[in-house]
């Protein structure tokens, strides 16, 4: 079980929805992944780099709302920038399954 933590902890981690406005191979990257463009209405575009490759190819995921984390500070991989963490499940296998809304939310949406 993980460590027990106050409703303050969680409210400091900024989780929002986003729509995938662009998705492209990332070769540069040392374990197979996508670049990803996600607008996140106010706050704007934002890149992330996402090991998603086993479930998704990129054009597949144009057009999606995936949720991420936006306020952890920007992460250098290879020669990419990337700002936001996209979350994920891990399947049987350990690869990633990316977290959809069941119904469409606007860009931005936080969760509470």
């Amino acid at each position: 079980m993980s460590e027990i933590i106050d409703y303050s902890d969680f409210e400091k981690v900024d989780i929002r929805a986003g729509r995938i406005i662009s998705a492209e191979p990332f070769p540069g990257a040392r374990k197979p992944a996508i670049r990803l463009t996600i607008d996140f209405g106010s706050l704007g575009m934002k890149k992330s780099s996402a090991q998603i490759t086993r479930h998704y190819a990129p054009e597949s995921l144009v057009g999606k709302t995936v949720i991420a984390v936006v306020n952890f500070p920007p992460k250098q991989i290879a020669n990419f920038i990337s700002e936001v963490l996209v979350l994920g499940l891990p399947d049987s296998n350990g690869d990633t399954v990316l977290v959809f809304p069941d119904k469409d939310v606007d860009p931005g949406a936080k969760l509470h």
